[in-house]
């Protein structure tokens, strides 16, 4: 009898491990559909691109464009689950068949392109400084033999690391402990996405934002697991398909342009792929 249950048990993994296979492979957005949910990896702490709310639901512009995505793949925003993620985990989520798709501030570069692939983006990015107003941080220069604070995982920790390694940096999990160690003193200054900085300045008045870094513009994209080239082509399509219905410009204004306002143009930030 116990032999008898070892194999059941066997059989039970082996089919449970088939099915996910399919989701990751030929059919994988038949076998999407016929789970009929879709799990989208989004950050916590970054607003107002995806944020969570005093009832602790998700908002922000990327928010927006994941449950446009559950709404056009699967019939309906209800069938969206959203998986909170930090910057160092976004490429282990999708390893680790935790989500389907990464939509947070996931900046393209050839390290992360080995990693994941990347569907065609839907933001610009930047790199910029913020400091507080009395001791401005302006220029990379101003950092000699000062502290910058970052965020482990997020495009500025590579930046400075790899181009910049004399700069001593102080790396923190999350965004907010980060912003947090910016106003006890802890660094000179903290460096960030320039938009990002921007909305967080907004509600800062003591700290100033420096201009954006040399050679530090990318494109911000959403990420699938290596090889998932049906559902890869899916979002492609999906984008060009959203660009041209200018959905971006709606989730701009519903989102970002309340918080901006005329500090920034939203030509600069959004990407028109349907060019």
């Amino acid at each position: 009898m116990k032999q008898i249950r070892l194999i059941f048990l066997a059989l039970i993994l082996a089919v449970m491990a088939f099915s996910g296979s399919l989701l990751y492979g030929a059919g994988e957005l038949k076998a999407l559909k016929a789970r009929s949910l879709l799990r989208i990896a989004v950050s916590g702490d970054v607003p107002p691109f995806s944020s969570l709310d005093e009832k602790g639901e998700p908002q922000g512009f990327e928010i927006h464009l994941a449950k446009k995505l559950a709404e056009d793949l699967l019939g309906s925003q209800g069938k969206l689950e959203f998986v909170l993620v930090e910057a160092e985990t976004r490429a282990e989520v999708l390893d680790t068949d935790k989500a389907d798709v990464v939509i947070s501030g996931f900046t393209v570069t050839p390290e992360r392109a080995e990693k994941v692939d990347f569907a065609k983006p839907y933001l610009k990015a930047a790199l910029a400084l913020v400091s507080p107003s009395s001791a401005a941080v302006a220029k990379l220069e101003d950092l000699n033999g000062k502290t910058l604070i970052v965020t482990s995982g997020t495009t500025a920790d590579f930046y400075f690391s790899f181009n910049h390694p004399d700069i001593t940096l102080l790396k923190f999990e999350h965004n907010n402990d980060s912003f947090q160690a910016l106003k006890d003193g802890q660094g000179a200054a903290l460096a960030h996405d320039y938009i990002n900085l921007l909305v967080w300045a907004a509600g800062n008045s003591d700290f100033a934002v420096s201009q954006e870094l040399p050679d530090s513009r990318q494109n911000i994209a959403p990420a699938v697991k290596k090889g998932q080239t049906e559902l890869l082509n899916w979002l492609n399509d999906e984008i060009v398909t959203l660009t041209k219905a200018k959905f971006f410009e709606e989730a701009y204004l519903a989102t970002l342009a309340p918080v901006l306002g005329a500090k920034a143009d939203p030509k600069n930030i959004l990407v028109d792929v349907a060019e």
